[in-house]
């Protein structure tokens, strides 16, 4: 049978300092910052008024959960998890507009070089009009990644495609990234494809 090694407080505050003070916290929000170090101020103190030593498991448990209460805390707060959240949105958001108004939006942005906002909106013009011309069923809270995924399994030829432009959206959208001329151009010229195809199946069913 194993006898427990004893754990003394110096030895438990360089711990949990150690474990609190990971260098992985160092880039969260100046919000998670603050938490995170409240939270080791109140662990020291909380280790400074332990009376003796704390036993190996005793010591380990106390700072397994320490780190568990700090990672909730970055998990729940951090950019990545706002990110993970908003990526859960509908493409269109509240303001539902034609496949034409999109069309539209994008056409003047990409006039004034606003590149990513062409991009985007091109993007929802390509959506609406695969719903308006009902090769998908019109779905409130599709993400750009469902929308992708089912005009894939519509459109066989166009979903590698697709999905390279649900991942762009969401760069730019939810992911702050930017775009380019050449996003745009390849962009424009998928919608043109996309279009095109939806004539010819609707051709087809005539």
């Amino acid at each position: 049978m194993s006898v427990p090694v004893e754990i003394g407080r110096d030895e438990a505050r360089e711990l949990a300092r150690r474990e609190l003070s990971d260098p992985r916290y160092d880039s969260e929000p100046p919000l998670i910052q603050r938490i995170t170090e409240w939270v080791i101020e109140q662990v020291l103190r909380l280790l400074d008024a332990a009376a003796g030593t704390l036993t190996s498991p005793v010591g380990l448990l106390i700072l397994a959960a320490i780190g568990a209460v700090v990672a909730a805390i970055v998990l729940r707060f951090s950019p990545l998890a706002r990110r993970a959240a908003v990526r859960g949105e509908s493409l269109f958001g509240d303001n539902r507009r034609t496949a034409r108004d999109y069309r539209s939006a994008a056409d003047a942005a990409a006039r004034e070089q606003r590149w990513a906002v062409a991009v985007v909106e091109r993007f929802r013009a390509i959506v609406a009009t695969l719903e308006e011309r009902s090769v998908l069923d019109e779905q409130p809270g599709r993400t750009a990644d469902e929308a992708a995924r089912d005009a894939g399994f519509a459109l066989p030829a166009r979903a590698d495609q697709l999905a390279a432009a649900a991942r762009l959206f969401d760069a730019i959208h939810y992911g702050g990234g930017d775009a380019t001329e050449d996003d745009d151009r390849r962009m424009r010229d998928l919608d043109r494809a996309i279009s095109g195809a939806v004539g010819r199946m609707l051709a087809v069913r005539r």
